[in-house]
Parts: C-alpha cells; sequence; structure tokens
C-alpha cells in the first residue's frame, strides 16, 4: 500500500536511445568483419564443387568400365546436376563434361556466383586419375 506522497518505485532500464546505438556499433563491427569473411565462404562453397567432381569421377569410372571409354554426356554416367541457383535451386556450381575419350576426361564444375564481387568465377577441374585443382580462383 502506497502513502499519499511517496514515489511509485522505478525500474532501472536502458533508453531506446541507448539501445539504437549500441545496434548501430554492432552493425558497424559486422560491416567491417564482412568483406574479411569472402575467402572463407568461397572456400566452403568450394567444397560443392570438389564433392561434385568426385562423384563425376566415380561416375566416369564406372562407364569407363562398363564401355571401355569416357562418356562426353553427364545423361550416360546417370550424373544428375542438382538444381543450380540461377533456376532456383541451391547449387552454386555448374558441372560439365569438357573433354572425353577413350582414355582421358576432363569434368569443369564453374561457379555461378562471383564470392568476392570481382568479376572472376570460381572454377574447378577433375580428370581420368581424380587430379582435382582450381584452375580459376575467385
Amino acid at each position: 500500500m502506497l502513502i499519499p506522497n511517496q514515489k511509485k518505485p522505478h525500474l532501472k532500464a536502458y533508453s531506446l536511445s541507448e539501445i539504437l546505438i549500441v545496434l548501430c556499433i554492432i552493425g558497424i563491427l559486422i560491416y567491417l568483419a564482412l568483406p574479411s569473411q569472402a575467402p572463407v565462404v568461397a572456400m566452403a562453397k568450394a567444397t560443392e564443387a570438389q564433392n561434385m567432381l568426385s562423384m563425376v569421377h566415380s561416375l566416369e569410372k564406372n562407364y569407363f568400365y562398363r564401355h571401355s571409354k569416357y562418356s562426353s554426356d553427364l545423361n550416360d554416367i546417370n550424373f544428375e546436376q542438382v538444381l543450380t541457383i540461377d533456376k532456383g535451386g541451391q547449387a552454386v556450381y555448374k558441372i560439365e563434361i569438357i573433354e572425353a575419350s577413350i582414355n582421358t576426361f576432363k569434368a569443369n564444375a564453374t561457379s555461378l556466383q562471383d564470392f568476392d564481387g570481382d568479376g572472376i568465377y570460381n572454377t574447378w577441374q577433375i580428370d581420368q586419375d581424380r587430379q582435382l585443382k582450381e584452375i580459376i580462383k575467385d
């Protein structure tokens, strides 16, 4: 029960302007840290390319053991390209077989997204000897 001239107790809290200032400072720090994260994002996305190219290599080897040659068609080796980002999917890399003969093949995974905004698109390549290399670095 309150006595007539007694003040109501107040809770200590932060004002709206103090909260906004803290949020602005956090936003600025995130903005400064974000560009340095681009290489980490590119490396994480490159794992997708490496995994898909390893799958293409395995499928090409199976095709080779059955037909004594490598195929230049992804459908022949039963590789299904995951829906890419340009078609509403999640895959960032487009897979294609660029060269196939009786004894050799090369497949590329080309990024559909420029990770660091420099106009260069990351490309990985694998061959019949499972030599996986990054031929264009983003």
